[in-house]
């Protein structure tokens, strides 16, 4: 595993707080999303505040596990959720570690 150490601005981290809040993940529950199996597992922990919660779900790849699932609507939000996340930290990333053309 490769860990990184970054820095962040306050507007930045309001940024990412906004997405989180703005997903209203925080509300859901993931007691009837799928069991972390062979294929993989996917987590996600927030403390936001006084609050804490941690959501694990096996590996999804396609719309069409989270449409199958029992709660599709809470697997959704999770879905888009971590998407939007993993798009905004590899934007910080690439914005960070540019490498000029010669």
């Amino acid at each position: 595993m490769i860990r990184k150490e970054i820095f962040l601005t306050p507007s930045t981290l309001k940024e990412c707080r906004r997405i989180v809040f703005d997903s209203e993940i925080m509300k859901e529950d993931d007691n009837n999303w799928s069991e972390p199996d062979r294929v993989g597992r996917q987590e996600l922990e927030i403390v936001m505040g006084n609050e804490h919660i941690s959501f694990t779900t096996s590996k999804i790849g396609t719309l069409m596990d989270v449409q199958t699932s029992k709660d599709p609507e809470g697997l959704r939000i999770f879905y888009y959720l971590v998407q939007d996340l993993k798009c905004f930290v590899f934007s910080l990333i690439s914005l960070h570690f540019k490498i000029k053309p010669i």
